[in-house]
């Protein structure tokens, strides 16, 4: 046979196992796309319904409650302090929120009462004060915050959500928390978080932000659903996943009603803040 056919036939298999492998990786959970209804009918508020330059900022009770009053579903951001207890609050560092240089992860609960949250006189809460302002009443999503360590932080979220009877799925950036939550808490709806690593600002190496990027730990993590970063839609992976596997989708984070129009086109999930979406809030029965 001429070589430069076997040549090519080699080349021709290695790249269709490349491609077999490629889907196999990013192969989502497709079986409980029911379960992902609630968080469809409504729009879904940014870390609840806020104003920084308000008394209700971020992540606080006042924008949680100004939330489920509007009826609009919540999603919101969980760490473990240095002395275990789980609180709601986006950033890693208290820097931007609290004006402070101190590190959620490695402060306890009192030190960071000491400082107020935004402009306003509200004190970062306790997740299972939050929980009792939501009670059911909205769907919940939880995004688990973990850097590296995630084995306590998500022990410790599943014990407070044992008891809970709301609606709610748990979402985060790191897939080795998604993959517990598979085998200890099954039933509990998962979301994998992603965005283009190569597009923005972040601490990873080339490798790493490629497997995030291209969910690549799809397989293993098996999520629910992908809330991947609206403005990278046509990002390949994530295109497979939706138009291939029709995996569901939640969009993050939409700021202006000209990108939430331009998102339903590809999403299932609206997370938003920012702005006010032009059409009411689907008001949730459980």
């Amino acid at each position: 046979m001429n070589p430069w056919l076997i040549a090519l036939i080699v080349v021709i298999a290695l790249f269709a196992e490349l491609v077999f492998l490629f889907l196999f990786f990013i192969h989502p959970n497709t079986k409980r796309k029911e379960g992902m209804k609630p968080f469809e009918r409504q729009y879904i508020a940014h870390r609840g319904l806020f104003d920084n330059q308000t008394d209700a900022p971020e992540n606080t009770l006042p924008a949680f409650r100004k939330a489920v009053e509007a009826g609009y579903g919540i999603e919101l951001d969980v760490q473990r302090t240095k002395d275990g207890k789980l609180v709601v609050f986006h950033d890693f560092n208290l820097k931007r929120m609290c004006g402070v240089d101190l590190v959620v992860t490695e402060s306890t609960y009192e030190e960071l009462l000491a400082y107020p949250v935004g402009k306003s006189s509200e004190r970062i809460p306790l997740f299972e004060d939050v929980l009792k302002v939501i009670d059911g009443k909205v769907p919940l999503i939880v995004e688990i915050k973990v850097r590296w360590e995630y084995i306590e932080n998500v022990r410790l979220l599943s014990s407070i959500l044992k008891d809970y009877r709301g609606i709610y799925c748990v979402e985060s950036f790191h897939p080795l928390a998604l993959v517990w939550y598979k085998k200890e808490c099954p039933e509990v709806l998962r979301g994998q978080l992603a965005t283009n690593l190569f597009r923005e600002e972040n601490e990873y190496k080339a490798p790493i932000r490629f497997v995030l990027s291209n969910l690549l730990l799809n397989f293993t993590a098996k999520p629910d659903f992908i809330a991947y970063d609206h403005r990278y839609q046509g990002d390949f992976a994530f295109s497979l996943c939706r138009s291939l596997y029709r995996a569901k989708t939640a969009a993050w984070t939409i700021k202006s009603q000209q990108e939430l129009n331009s998102a339903k086109k590809k999403f299932d999930v609206m997370i938003f803040d920012s702005f006010l979406p032009e059409e009411e809030a689907c008001r949730f029965t459980k």
